[in-house]
């Protein structure tokens, strides 16, 4: 099923989801990282990854709303469906952990940090799981893929008399 949010047949949600994937996961390795290096100027930049991450995830929604609304198959949008609850599950996660972070403002000490910081680690194995669903939805079953006219072993075929 080709996507309906699509540039030159690339679907756009795909593309759109790595940003917030990879700002979050990175603005909990920089926690961690702070935890052993104490270094002032690290929080600030986790802050702003988890801020960019939040803006990013608005923008691969979009897209994916749309796709979402195209899938007909039953048990396709059942899969659909949780991808996009632990999605937006993970969006309020780092939105709260986010939050927390502003009420701390500058004073980062160890008691702190905790809650912030496991709603991060939270956050980061919701986007795992829903990552997860993500790939099984266009890899297995073709959501936001062009079909393609030729099965899987006359593409092969083709592919040793090359």
């Amino acid at each position: 099923m080709a996507s309906k949010a699509s540039i030159a047949g690339h679907p756009i949600h795909p593309m759109l989801v790595a940003f917030p994937i990879g700002l979050w996961i990175t603005s909990f390795v920089i926690d961690v990282i702070f935890y052993f290096e104490r270094n002032t100027t690290l929080p600030l930049v986790s802050k702003l990854m988890i801020a960019a991450g939040l803006l990013g995830a608005v923008a691969a929604a979009i897209p994916g709303l749309i796709d979402w609304l195209s899938i007909k198959d039953a048990a396709v949008k059942r899969i659909a469906d949780w991808h996009a609850r632990l999605n937006i599950t993970a969006v309020i996660v780092f939105a709260a952990s986010l939050y927390f972070r502003m009420r701390i403002g500058a004073h980062w000490v160890n008691w702190n940090m905790r809650l912030p910081v496991i709603l991060s680690a939270l956050g980061v194995v919701l986007i795992g799981i829903s990552g997860w669903l993500g790939g099984a939805l266009t890899f297995g079953h073709g959501v936001g893929v062009a079909p393609q006219d030729d099965s899987p072993e006359e593409e092969a075929a083709k592919l040793r008399f090359k």
